[in-house]
């Protein structure tokens, strides 16, 4: 798998500066940030506690006074930015650290020119923004999840696999169920990824869900989809040739067997 170029554009105003080290563990799966720019008046009292996480994590900090009171110039300084890097660098992907839903033309934009772009913010974000990513993952969660790896005592850490050590809580069996539109999604993604037979290969139903939901499994406490989808409890799996997962809406073995 081609490791992507990413750049990250953070706006500090409208984001936590401790969930800069959580973002950039989450985008190291998909590969290597090399432009990390965090935005804002740095001669505020709000971001005088940035300088550190600036230096500690190699982030380009970027001066923009506030030329009119009320106007966020800061926003506008990153879409041109953004903008810039699309038609200079070679950047796959484009990270936009914001709670601010004025992002959400700039991610519409890089869309159309063939870019994923992740977003990060808290959960108070705009659904326009949100939805409008190619994955979006709330940094309560990211940094939640530092935080318990954090604590942990060390005996205990070295007992629990690393990976599940960083994982948010996951949500239980009937908190899945009870999310409607989710609900919704994964079984119209079984639907309309299915083969003669009934079944769908689970890589498929994966991919079905990234290309029409913006948000991570990650929201939910898990690593991938399929694992999200099994805990479910909602699909039958048959396991073919001993690697390739099938998954079938466990309704459509009930009105089977009505017949």
């Amino acid at each position: 798998m081609k490791n992507k170029n990413i750049a990250l554009l953070i706006d500090c105003e409208n984001t936590s500066r401790e969930a800069v080290e959580p973002v950039l563990n989450e985008l190291a799966k998909y590969g290597v940030v090399n432009i990390r720019r965090a935005y804002g008046d740095w001669k505020s009292a709000e971001l005088k506690h940035w300088e550190r996480h600036s230096l500690l994590f190699a982030l380009k900090p970027v001066q923009q006074f506030g030329y009119t009171k009320g106007k966020n110039a800061t926003d506008a300084a990153m879409i041109i930015d953004a903008m810039d890097i699309l038609y200079t660098n070679e950047v796959d992907c484009f990270a936009v650290m914001s709670s601010d839903s004025d992002f959400t033309p700039l991610v519409v934009r890089l869309l159309e020119s063939g870019k994923e772009v992740f977003g990060f913010g808290e959960k108070k974000t705009p659904d326009p923004f949100v939805k409008a990513c190619s994955q979006f993952i709330f940094t309560e969660d990211l940094i939640s999840a530092a935080r318990e790896r954090d604590e942990e005592p060390a005996d205990a850490a070295a007992a629990k696999p690393k990976a599940a050590a960083a994982k948010p809580a996951q949500k239980t069996k009937n908190e899945l169920r009870g999310d409607t539109g989710l609900v919704h999604l994964l079984r119209l993604a079984c639907e309309n990824t299915a083969g003669d037979d009934g079944w769908s290969h689970m890589s498929a139903v994966s991919q079905y869900i990234t290309n029409q939901k913006s948000y991570s499994p990650v929201n939910y406490g898990f690593k991938s989809w399929s694992k999200l989808i099994q805990a479910t409890d909602l699909f039958d799996f048959d396991l073919r040739s001993g690697t390739a997962m099938y998954i079938r809406d466990k309704r459509k073995k009930a009105i089977a067997d009505k017949k």
